[in-house]
C-alpha cells in the first residue's frame, strides 16, 4: 500500500454503519471521515490527497445516486463505492454507469470493502497523476505566442512546413523557426510526441 496519505470519506445516516466502516478502514491504516449526510460532507473540508466516498445508496430525503450525480455535475471527481440493503440490478447498473467503483449490498464482507476502497483509491491516484500532467502541458502551451499556436496546430494536423508556409502566408524559414520554438517549448522530443501533447490538451491545441 502507498505511504502516501490517503483519505476515505463515508457518508451514511446509519450510526452503527459508519461506525463499523470507521473501524474497517482505520484497520488497516487509513484516515476515514464519517458523515451522517451529504450536506454535512459538503460542509467539511477535503483534504488534497487522493480519496474515495462510500456512499450509501438509501440516504433520508436524497438518495445516494442523486448525490452522486451531482458531485459529477459539481466537478467532485471523487471515485465512489456504493453500499445498500436494497440492491436491484437496474439502480446498480445505474450506478456503474455513472461512473462507480463497485456496488456492494448489505452485508457485505469486510475484504470485498477493502479491495473496493484500494481500487478506489488507486484510481483517484491515476487520475491525480494525469490531471498534474494536463495542467504542465497547458502552462507549457500558455508560454507560446500565438502565431506558434496556430504553427503547433498545423504540425499536429500532419501538415508539412511548406504547407504551413502557403496556409498562413509567411515564408518556410519563419515556419522552421517558430515550429523549433514550439517543439522547444512544449519539451516535445519527436513530432509523435508533440502530436500527443496537442491530444493530451484537447480542442484548444488538437488540430
Amino acid at each position: 500500500m502507498s505511504a502516501e496519505r490517503s483519505v476515505v470519506f463515508v457518508v451514511d445516516d446509519d450510526t452503527s454503519m459508519r461506525g463499523a466502516l470507521e473501524n474497517l478502514i482505520g484497520s488497516v491504516g487509513l484516515e476515514v471521515r464519517a458523515f451522517a449526510s451529504p450536506q454535512d460532507f459538503l460542509r467539511a473540508e477535503r483534504p488534497d490527497a487522493p480519496a474515495c466516498l462510500v456512499l450509501d445508496v438509501r440516504l433520508p430525503g436524497k438518495s445516494g445516486l442523486a448525490f452522486h450525480e451531482e458531485l459529477v455535475k459539481a466537478g467532485i471527481a471523487l471515485p465512489v463505492i456504493f453500499i445498500t440493503g436494497h440492491g436491484d440490478i437496474p439502480m446498480s447498473v445505474r450506478a456503474m454507469k455513472a461512473g462507480a467503483v463497485e456496488f456492494l449490498a448489505k452485508p457485505f464482507h469486510d475484504q470485498e470493502m477493502l479491495d473496493a476502497i484500494h481500487a478506489a483509491l488507486e484510481r483517484d491516484r491515476a487520475r491525480r497523476r494525469d490531471a498534474g500532467v494536463v495542467a504542465e502541458l497547458k502552462a507549457r502551451y500558455a508560454a507560446l505566442t500565438e502565431r506558434e499556436r496556430e504553427i503547433m496546430k498545423l504540425v499536429a494536423a500532419g501538415r508539412a512546413n511548406k504547407q504551413i508556409a502557403a496556409e498562413l502566408g509567411i515564408s518556410e524559414v519563419t515556419v522552421k523557426v517558430h515550429r523549433g520554438q514550439v517543439m522547444r517549448k512544449m519539451r516535445a522530443r519527436s513530432l509523435a510526441d508533440l502530436v500527443r501533447m496537442a491530444d493530451r490538451l484537447g480542442p484548444a491545441a488538437a488540430p
